[in-house]
Order: structure tokens, then C-alpha cells, then sequence
């Protein structure tokens, strides 16, 4: 029986790939870092193709893979795929929510921790050999309220984390009822007391139609203070301009963010402001997720394949 060719275009882990090979009936042709024309050409003969972030699967990418019938993304987010062009063919798109949730929250907690505390600037400060203890007076977390936006597999993680350590959570999600929000142990409420009422407001939604500049100049007008920003979501949901602007006016205290409207961003000024702790969409980087994602993916892609068995489907096909 002539195997069936899976195209991994981005770097999984050993264990994924190991996972792939308990399946004879699957050969896989790991190839990293292409161009989307030399992509184009590999897939040819592809019947699956595996992506992280990096490989962006456009209408292009996907109409040249004639044989293809599964794109797995090894990670939560797919606007690096052409969800509606894979649809149109018949392409079934796979992704792994919660396989690195654990590591998004994570990063999203130590933002806050790190803002609160202005940990980077007192470091840089002292790797400079200077002892400026008076700059750096920061806040405790207990008691103060947190403002999640979106309390999917991420979110539900980073609320239970605030309250262990004593911090009220108010969260706003249209796609979670006030029971499911209750017995996790957080305040249901509106997108505007949400805005208007937290010191801290971390973001935790997918780049919709709905939520792409939900955080915009009129939002940030609306809010306390000296409220503190995380994004460790996805780039555009915040619309940067008006939060640079916004750090300027000391509306916003600071902000953690880890994800950009182009990765990497054309415009650095925001990642290099004094006020933003800014990392390089480094939110699924840890070992764990790594592997728990490429495990993940690898199983789900042989179910479809060798047994119709449909697992995380973010869209449909007939």
C-alpha cells in the first residue's frame, strides 16, 4: 500500500515525531523554514501538513497541495492558516487547545508579577551598577482585581491562579455562561465594567472579526488610572498606537505584551518602551508545550487519516 506523505513545515518535537512513526501506513517529510514557493512544491504530493506559527498556510500554500485532506497546527491559534480556502476544498484544520495553555498562563501571571514590581527595570538597572532603590515602588497583587478577556483553557488558568493569590477576577466572555463562570470561582460581568473597573486586565480571546481592536483608544479612555495591560493572546486584538498613547498619558502603568499586529513588528517603538515588558511571542515556549502539542497534533492526524475519527476540527468538511 503506497503511504500516505505528511509535509511538517515547522520544528515539532522528537516525541511528535515519534509519535507520527508508531503509524507505518504515514511517511513524513520534515522540511523547515521554506518559502512559500518552495513550500508550494512539497505539497504537491502531501496528503497532511503540520504548522506552529512561523508557516503561513495562505490560499496559495493550500491550493498547490492538490492531495492534501488535514492541516494540524501544533498550537491553539490558526490565523496562520486560511481556515475558509482549506474549507472550500474540503480540508480538514486541526488545532490542539489546552496543549499549551499551561505555559501561555503561565507567562501571563509573570507579566503581572514582573509589572507590578518593575522587575525588568530594576534589573537592567542594576546589571548597570546602580543602586536606585527609591525608583522602584511597585504594588502587591493581593486585593487588587484582575480583568480577564476570555476565560477559555488560558484564561480559566490565569484567573485561578489571581484568586490563590487573593485577587478578585472579573471576566467577560459571550461564549461562557454565569454558572461555568461561577463555579470557577470569577464574576461574570460586561466588557465595560470589565474595562472600567480592573488594575489589572489580561487578554485571553482569539483574533475574530468580533475581538480584532476590542482594546482601542475609546477602550482605554474608559478605564482606571494606572491599570496595568497583559496581551499573551494575539497581535491586533490591541490596537498598538492607541496603547502607546495611552502609556504616554499614564492611563496605562504598564504593559506586558507578547504578541504584535506583524510578527516581527515593522514599528519597534512599542516593544522598546520604558513601561512595556515585551517578549518575542514566546507565550507556548516552554518544553512541555512543546511536546504536548506535537503529540497532540501527531495523534489527531492519524486518527483522521487511518480511522475518520475527527478530535479539535476548527472548521467542517463533508
Amino acid at each position: 500500500m503506497e503511504k500516505m506523505k505528511i509535509f511538517v513545515a515547522d520544528s515539532i518535537s522528537k516525541e511528535g515525531i515519534a509519535e507520527f512513526g508508531k503509524h507505518p501506513e504515514l511517511e513524513l517529510m520534515v522540511k523547515t523554514g521554506l518559502a512559500p514557493d518552495k513550500l508550494a512544491v512539497e505539497l504537491s504530493d502531501s496528503v497532511g501538513l503540520v504548522v506552529r506559527s512561523a508557516t503561513q498556510a495562505s490560499r496559495e500554500v493550500i491550493g498547490a497541495g492538490k492531495s492534501l485532506k488535514v492541516i494540524g497546527r501544533a498550537g491553539a491559534g490558526v490565523d496562520n492558516i486560511d481556515v475558509a480556502a482549506a474549507s472550500e476544498r474540503g480540508i480538514l484544520v486541526l488545532n490542539t487547545p489546552g496543549g499549551n495553555a499551561e505555559a501561555a498562563g503561565e507567562l501571563a501571571i509573570a507579566m503581572m508579577f514582573a509589572l507590578a514590581r518593575e522587575l525588568t527595570r530594576a534589573d537592567a538597572s542594576m546589571k548597570a551598577g546602580t543602586w536606585d532603590k527609591k525608583s522602584f515602588s511597585g504594588c502587591e497583587l493581593l486585593g487588587k482585581t484582575l480583568g480577564l478577556l476570555g476565560i477559555g483553557n488560558v484564561g480559566s488558568i490565569v484567573g485561578s491562579r489571581a484568586l490563590a493569590m487573593g485577587m478578585k477576577v472579573l471576566a467577560y466572555d459571550p461564549f461562557v455562561s454565569a454558572d461555568k463562570t461561577k463555579s470557577l470561582g470569577f464574576t461574570l460581568a460586561s466588557f465595560d465594567k470589565v474595562i472600567q473597573t480592573s488594575d489589572f486586565i489580561s487578554i485571553h480571546a482569539p483574533k475574530t472579526a468580533d475581538t480584532k481592536g476590542i482594546l482601542d483608544a475609546k477602550a482605554f479612555a474608559r478605564m482606571k488610572k494606572g491599570v496595568y495591560i497583559v496581551n499573551c493572546a494575539r497581535g491586533g486584538i490591541v490596537v498598538e498606537k492607541d496603547l502607546l498613547a495611552a502609556l504616554e498619558s499614564g492611563v496605562v502603568k504598564g504593559a506586558g505584551v507578547d504578541v504584535y499586529e506583524k510578527e516581527p513588528p515593522d514599528d519597534w517603538t512599542l516593544a522598546k518602551h520604558p513601561r512595556v515588558i515585551a517578549t518575542p511571542h514566546i507565550g507556548a515556549s516552554t518544553g512541555e508545550a512543546q511536546v504536548n502539542v506535537s503529540v497532540m497534533i501527531a495523534r489527531q492526524i492519524a486518527a483522521y487519516l487511518l480511522k475518520g475519527e475527527i478530535i479539535n476540527a476548527v472548521n467542517g468538511v463533508k
